[in-house]
């Protein structure tokens, strides 16, 4: 049986994970003011947006009292991976490499990344 691929998300709802993932497990009230104080979220902006990403299982909840805390179902960078994958997938032919370039320029790459992208291209070059 072939593994079901994720459900892609959403502008917010990437907006949304990328606060979980920065505070691991945190409750719904970190992820309300987190929203409100990054993009004008109201309350019930971000609790449509916690439940759309449990629902697509990109998050996990556990019960305390009346609240919920959130932790992420998976870590960023597979989820990145997957959405990049799902990028070249659709990518038209003749523009993956500028795609990537595009990428690359936009990125902050430490040396250490640099020069694994740079070892990549030689050994892809030697082909």
């Amino acid at each position: 049986m072939a593994r079901r691929q994720p459900e892609t998300l959403s502008p917010a709802e990437w907006k949304v994970m990328r606060i979980v993932w920065q505070q691991g497990n945190c409750a719904a009230r970190d992820v309300y003011e987190e929203g409100g104080r990054l993009h004008g979220w109201a309350v019930s902006t971000v609790k449509t947006i916690l439940r759309r990403l449990v629902a697509k299982g990109y998050l996990r909840t556990t019960r305390v009292g009346n609240s919920f805390l959130y932790r992420p179902a998976r870590p960023a960078l597979k989820s990145l991976l997957a959405a990049a994958d799902d990028l070249l997938e659709n990518a038209v032919e003749g523009t993956t490499g500028p795609l990537l370039v595009h990428m690359v320029k936009r990125s902050r790459l430490s040396a250490e990344e640099l020069a694994k992208l740079r070892a990549l291209l030689d050994q892809d070059a030697g082909r």
